[in-house]
């Protein structure tokens, strides 16, 4: 075949499609592949998708010649998708009874009795729920929806961490500080769905049977003595109104905010458990102030400081006690069960510490262990711990902050002398009294 050459003498870029030179088609499109395209049948090529767009399993230039290099950079992106439409359902038999849940919380959970049991049921009746519609039957369950109330450090987010481990079903934790009305910067309500989507592999069916738990839920509150537009608290309580009652709703897949660019999926919300956690700081004035008015004067007065010190008063928690909180009573009837967790004591902090099977105190035996040298702690040094954090009012937090500041110059002179064989953890030591006993290998224990 002759060569088209220009004017200089240099070869000229033929169109691949129409086959004309660049001094007749004009400038050519370079594509992937050291293709040539005209304007002319670019335009073409536009004009047809315009009017009828992608023709399944075509490419982008439908029956121009050259489609057959297109198709078969296409395939794998194909297979990929049967891949994840061919993720079965879950299965409602494998889903463990109330007591086998509650005993598998006990091993990583302390205390908080009435909480575990309350989710234990709530998730195993939820998926009940969900096998009885294959029956035909005139009643229908609703769905109970749940709000967890506990302050700072009790185990909100952990228990539902926990039970994420222990279920093989697909859960999404949210967070609500970053959830903000239609049309404002942050993410759209609908986020939270897109998240458990996700974690469900993009199976649509799968994600309809999962749990979504939104924290830090109170600070959707009301905003009390503002002139500005609540877009981060009231609105954002009547947008979740349609999610937690059920309702189809179109999600972005892969990202937290819909645009032209990112595909869309239709979830119906109306089989997901819905788990709404929070502290709620300052709800207990509100209870107390309640509970004061009961009487003020006269023989059956009750004495003004008798709730002052009581750290379980989250539990006589009403809902009109809420609604002073600032909930709106429409979200707080779709959360029909509501149910709190206990103010952390110094017996519950010492349990915290070493019963969990992976508890503070097991991680750094495990770090020493690596260097070969055993960690033990005095019963008098957990307590000096426990009553270390609860001053602090930060619940289970705490721990860790006080165990990584006392273990610091351990973990640091160590690895020094491989001749430590033990170190013992002693009240002395937590007071800043005196030092940790320090046992050598083959030698009697030294006080350090």
């Amino acid at each position: 075949m002759s060569e088209d050459r220009n004017q200089n003498g240099t070869q000229e870029e033929i169109c691949y499609v129409c086959r004309r030179p660049e001094s007749k088609a004009g400038k050519m499109v370079h594509m992937p592949g050291n293709l040539c395209i005209c304007n002319d049948c670019m335009q073409r090529a536009f004009d047809q998708v315009g009017q009828n767009g992608f023709p399944y399993g075509m490419n982008f230039f439908g029956e121009f010649p050259g489609a057959e290099l297109f198709q078969e950079q296409e395939a794998p992106k194909k297979q990929h998708e049967k891949k994840t439409e061919s993720v079965p359902a879950i299965d409602i038999k494998s889903i463990p009874a109330p007591h086998k849940i509650y005993a598998k919380l006990n091993d990583y959970v302390v205390g908080q009795e009435h909480a575990k049991k309350v989710i234990s049921v709530a998730v195993y009746n939820h998926y009940k729920r969900i096998a009885s519609k294959e029956q035909q039957d005139d009643v229908e369950i609703e769905k109970s929806n749940m709000l967890m109330i506990g302050p700072t450090g009790s185990g909100k987010t952990y228990l539902v961490k926990t039970l994420a481990k222990l279920l093989d079903v697909p859960l999404a934790i949210a967070d609500a500080t970053s959830l903000t009305e239609a049309g404002y910067i942050g993410d759209d309500i609908e986020s939270v769905v897109s998240k458990l989507l996700d974690n469900a592999d993009n199976d649509v069916e799968r994600a309809e049977q999962g749990i979504i738990y939104i924290d830090e839920i109170d600070k959707l509150a009301k905003k009390r003595n503002t002139t500005n537009r609540d877009v981060s608290g009231e609105s954002v309580q009547q947008g979740l109104l349609k999610l937690l009652e059920g309702a189809e709703v179109e999600v972005p897949v892969g990202a937290t905010s819909k645009n032209a660019m990112v595909p869309l999926k239709t979830v119906n919300t109306r089989d997901i458990l819905f788990i709404c956690g929070g502290a709620f700081p300052e709800l207990e004035n509100i209870i107390k102030e309640r509970l004061n008015k009961s009487s003020s004067m006269g023989f059956g007065a009750e004495l003004k400081d008798k709730y002052e010190n009581d750290r379980n008063i989250l539990q006589q928690v009403q809902i009109e006690d809420l609604r002073t909180f600032g909930m709106i009573p429409e979200f707080i009837g779709r959360l029909p069960i509501i149910y709190t967790l206990d103010g952390m004591s110094k017996e519950m902090l010492v349990r915290v510490l070493n019963e969990p099977k992976n508890a503070i105190v097991r991680q750094y035996q495990k770090l020493l262990a690596l260097d070969e040298v055993d960690l033990a702690f005095d019963k008098d040094a957990l307590d000096a711990i426990a009553e270390r954090a609860l001053k602090k009012g930060t619940g289970a937090r705490a721990l860790r902050a006080i165990i990584e500041e006392f273990m610091l110059d351990i973990m640091y002179e160590i690895p020094k002398d491989d001749s430590i064989g033990k170190v013992t953890i002693t009240k002395a030591y937590i007071e800043g009294t005196g030092g940790p006993r320090i046992e050598m290998r083959g030698y009697a224990a030294l006080e350090g």
